[in-house]
């Protein structure tokens, strides 16, 4: 009789996956029973490259960690510095930094509604949450002048200010996103087939949240009201109370009802930065070299909460930047959401954290390891050409067909 349990690896590279990861789950029939997750196959070396850079060019690099969560990143990087030059950032400076942060955090939530459409095979919501969505991207263009990657931030402020005909734009644009999120959160409420389809997958118990260290939306959805802009309030927050949005459905179908209510909270937050815009400057001087300090900065980004930790020496570039972004805090959880669930509904569980491995995966050198020291590229093909012909790849009759082809 053959074995019950089948192992089946899906990734690193697979048509399911957007970024390289690689998940091995251990199947008996359709049902997994284990769950591994190996990350490590992207490596930017940002961390690495701040060291080289001075503040202002890593404002540059940090902001690439992400495309979504951009602003996130930056404004997190931005504190941290701030605070080890024990500069105070005016109080404008600071509303403007949470209304691109709160219109971000709409761009980013109407994108995984979209993505979660996808997953199930509902293209409908797709089509209808990324054309909103434009919207959105819309007004952070107006205001910062790029869709994605904003730039907006500067150390001791931000480089634009606002203006009134773009707070009336602002408004109007909250308007027309608001009713169409009122329409997806009916659909989410009253449509049998995707309340079906997504409860009770993905579980994710209370108790489990908080021991395997869940953050944002994926916490939340299982009853566990974490967030920094509550709990650790920075910029606008500390005078705009946040009302933390949670539900106890702890599974995917709870995450789905946790955004749809994050993007209506958001835009109360909207309309009162934009209302209650303090005058004043938008910046001040910050000095070209940061005196030696350290700072330990938590930002709630879209996916949860985003830390940034920057060491400086007196000069103008950090002798040390470390970022943890929210989904390495998140994938231990998924691991535990996969096991007893269907091989069929790995895709939406994965995409309920809304993962981001290249900001997750870093590379560690570990002293005196028996591999330790530093490789050259070169070095570096040639152990991973050696490494994949241990492992019964050989990539010599690849070459050789290459230069077979090159020939001809």
């Amino acid at each position: 009789m053959p074995n019950a349990n089948l192992q089946v690896p899906i990734g690193p590279q697979h048509p399911a996956l957007k970024e390289p990861t690689s998940f091995m789950l251990t199947l008996s029939g359709e049902k997994i029973m284990k769950a591994g997750i190996r990350l490590g196959y992207n490596h930017r070396g940002i961390e690495k490259a701040c060291e080289a850079r001075t503040y202002i060019q890593d404002l540059y690099l940090v902001e690439r960690i992400c495309g979504i969560c951009s602003h996130s990143h930056a404004t997190a990087f931005s504190m941290a510095v701030e605070e080890c030059a024990q500069l105070e950032v005016p109080r404008r400076a600071s509303y403007i930094r949470s209304l691109v942060g709160e219109l971000e955090r709409v761009h980013s939530h109407l994108l995984w509604l979209g993505v979660a459409g996808h997953e199930v095979g509902f293209d409908t919501l797709l089509m209808y949450t990324w054309r909103d969505r434009e919207v959105v991207m819309d007004l952070l263009a107006m205001l910062t002048g790029n869709r994605v990657n904003y730039g907006i931030n500067t150390i001791g402020g931000v480089r634009r200010d606002v203006t009134s005909e773009q707070k009336l734009k602002i408004l109007e644009g909250v308007a027309v996103l608001e009713e169409r999120t009122k329409y997806y959160i009916t659909v989410a409420t009253e449509e049998v087939t995707l309340a079906r389809r997504l409860s009770g997958v993905g579980a994710l118990s209370h108790d489990d949240a908080i021991r395997l260290g869940a953050v944002g939306p994926t916490a939340r959805a299982s009853d566990v009201p974490r967030d920094c802009r509550k709990d650790d309030p920075y910029a606008a927050y500390i005078e705009v109370p946040v009302n933390v949005v949670t539900d106890n459905h702890n599974d995917v179908y709870g995450r789905t009802l946790v955004r749809c209510g994050e993007l209506m909270e958001c835009y109360r937050l909207i309309r009162q930065l934009v209302e209650n815009l303090p005058e004043g400057p938008i910046a001040v001087k910050a000095p070209r070299k940061i005196p030696a300090a350290e700072a330990f900065v938590r930002y709630e980004a879209p996916r949860g909460e985003d830390v940034h930790y920057v060491k400086s020496n007196g000069t103008e570039k950090p002798e040390r930047v470390k970022v943890r972004a929210p989904t390495l805090a998140n994938v231990q959880a998924v691991a535990h959401m996969l096991k007893d669930g269907y091989l069929a509904d790995l895709p939406i569980v994965v995409a309920a954290i809304d993962p981001c491995f290249s900001c997750t995966d870093r590379l560690i050198e570990v002293e005196g390891s028996a591999r330790g020291g530093i490789m050259t590229w070169g070095q570096l093909r040639a152990y991973g050409i050696e490494w994949h012909r241990r492992h019964g790849v050989d990539f010599s009759r690849l070459n050789a067909n290459f230069r077979a082809g090159e020939d001809r």
